[in-house]
């Protein structure tokens, strides 16, 4: 059975006045209905661009698809018209943007704005459509929703008008819901609570979630499978589990490393050293290399392709790639000893991929513990 969503070798390019930004080089991923698939980096490896050119609302110019392949169900997005695209939008995939406030017209009352989704895309009529509005907002446990229906934006807290974000992605019941850093700016209690009702609509909807995110916790407790980006290109593909317990690439151990941890108190903090690169200008080679522990001369020069990984037996590893001339030192070490930070010692790479393991571990247990209190 094919993929619910199966990005293929896609490539995004803005033009400027100084050049071609390449945002994203040959992006391969996948998800399947019901499924969870975590998009990993930092801020411009690609992970937007790449939600928007799927969700069709990148602004061309100055950006444009010059190849690759966006397969929903089966059919290739890239290829309808633009009224096509535009039914399919909103109706079979959704988004839920960053920030609520931008992403809401402040002009306009919530309700009409949710309401907006049934007048449009089912020709409901007004009174039809804000009942449905207000049955949608009481879904996401908006208190007094009958109430709230005619308030503004303005007017609810930044969890709230990120309740109002989930509801209007929710409204038309679609196959696949993109979240961009959903839980930003908010709170940690919030965020908990943010990321619970989602895991809930898509339990109950059976629906295929991309969350775009950096907040290794956040994934740590929902994700089902990693996609690690960074200039523009996927670097690393694991199962949630696997890649907290045994890292195949230097940049997705830098940001395991980089989680502070309970037992590590007093100690200065870990962070990648350097910057990411200037897309207009890529480094040769590995884009990361300037920045890798474990650069070698192959690194400058040489491109590494996604790595199918196996055992140490040679056994293939399910549904796992690296980006990386030496995974096999980043997974298993080298001689014994880490092969990323120093300050890891005899442990070894899968020494510190359990204690990256223990960190996911502590970060879900806390989200559990949070709720737990609440339900008490």
């Amino acid at each position: 059975m094919p993929p619910l969503l199966d990005v293929r070798d896609l490539y995004v390019e803005f033009k400027t006045r100084d050049g071609v930004v390449k945002a994203v080089n040959g992006v391969n991923y996948s998800v399947d209905a019901g499924q969870t698939l975590a998009v990993l980096g930092e801020s411009g490896s690609g992970k937007s661009v790449t939600a928007q050119a799927i969700m069709g609302i990148l602004d061309t110019p100055p950006g444009r698809i010059p190849s690759g392949r966006i397969l929903f169900q089966g059919q290739d997005l890239l290829k309808l018209s633009a009224e096509a695209r535009r039914q399919v939008r909103g109706a079979r995939m959704a988004m839920i943007f960053q920030d609520a406030l931008s992403s809401l017209n402040p002009v306009l009352s919530v309700g009409y704005q949710l309401a907006e989704m049934f007048r449009v895309h089912r020709g409901d009529s007004r009174k039809e459509a804000k009942a449905k509005a207000i049955e949608l907002m009481d879904r996401v446990r908006i208190p007094a929703a009958a109430q709230r229906v005619g308030d503004f934006p303005h007017q609810f807290s930044g969890g709230m008008r990120q309740r109002i974000m989930i509801a209007m992605a929710m409204a038309l019941e679609p196959e696949l819901i993109i979240a961009d850093e959903p839980t930003t700016a908010l709170d940690v209690t919030v965020q908990a609570q943010v990321m619970e009702l989602l895991a809930e609509l898509q339990r109950e909807y059976h629906m295929g979630l991309i969350l775009i995110t950096h907040d290794l916790g956040v994934v740590a407790d929902v994700a089902d499978k990693i996609a690690v980006m960074y200039a523009g290109r996927i670097v690393e593909t694991a199962p949630v589990h696997d890649l907290y317990k045994r890292p195949a690439h230097p940049y997705t151990r830098g940001l395991l490393d980089s989680i502070p941890r309970l037992d590590h108190k007093g100690r200065e903090l870990y962070a990648i050293k350097g910057l990411p690169p200037n897309l207009l200008r890529v480094p040769s080679g590995c884009p990361f290399h300037p920045r890798c522990p474990q650069a070698r001369d192959v690194c400058t020069v040489e491109d590494p392709p996604l790595y199918e990984l196996t055992e140490r037996d040679g056994t293939p590893v399910p549904d796992r790639t690296s980006g990386c001339h030496f995974w096999k030192e980043t997974m298993y070490g080298r001689d014994g000893a880490a092969a990323g930070r120093g300050d890891l010692g005899a442990a070894g790479a899968d020494g510190a991929g359990d204690a990256a393991g223990d960190v996911a571990g502590d970060a879900a247990g806390e989200r559990d513990g949070d709720r737990d209190g609440r339900d008490g």
